[in-house]
């Protein structure tokens, strides 16, 4: 069976964002075309990981002969989203493969989302290990995001996710280990003091 595709070619929104307190967030990676508004749940380094690649990609293509597809550097200014999640918020599914591409025909950055895939292990009858017999599965995904949006709006979907990421509890100097309060005990390795 073919999976339910949740695309969004030209979306009105595109964006990352929170739900929860600093250390208890849940990350959500957001589309919204008209009255269609699906909110896919993340982890935060896949967030990161994802804003990075992003601009990566769009780094490359502006580095490009005469920038051909009018790459901006910077963020443009009217795409400057710093507005809350759409509500409500209700999780369409939780990602465990993203995937990143690029299409010329349209100029557009291309994201997709599939969901975790969960595999009971009772399932697996792995008896005598041969990695040379292993038989490969291919499990088609149940649903899948697949956004396509411009390189202007790529690289501010890239700066707010990068700041969102970035707006969690802050990191100790010393043991790079979040802070939960201003009681903070570092946990540094052995030899240091």
């Amino acid at each position: 069976m073919a999976p339910l595709v949740h695309g969004f070619d030209w979306p009105d929104r595109l964006v990352v964002g929170t739900v929860g307190q600093p250390g208890e967030r849940t990350f959500f990676l957001q589309a919204r075309a008209g009255k269609q508004l699906v909110s896919v749940a993340l982890e935060k380094e896949q967030s990161a990981a994802l804003a990075e690649r992003i601009e990566e990609v769009l780094d490359e293509l502006m580095a490009q002969d005469g920038n051909p597809y009018s790459v901006p550097a910077l963020t443009p200014e009217g795409l400057v989203d710093n507005d809350p999640l759409d509500q409500p918020v209700e999780e369409q599914f939780r990602a465990g493969a993203m995937g990143l591409g690029w299409d010329p025909s349209t100029a557009q950055i291309v994201i997709e989302a599939f969901p975790i895939v969960e595999i009971d292990a009772d399932d697996l009858d792995l008896g005598e290990l041969d990695l040379e017999e292993i038989d490969v599965v291919e499990i088609e995904p149940t649903e899948v995001m697949v956004v396509r949006i411009p390189v202007g709006t790529a690289r501010a979907f890239a700066k707010r996710t990068r700041e969102v990421v970035g707006a969690g509890r802050p990191i100790c100097p010393l043991c790079r280990i979040p802070m939960d309060s201003d009681e903070h005990v570092c946990e540094l390795p052995d030899g240091f003091r």
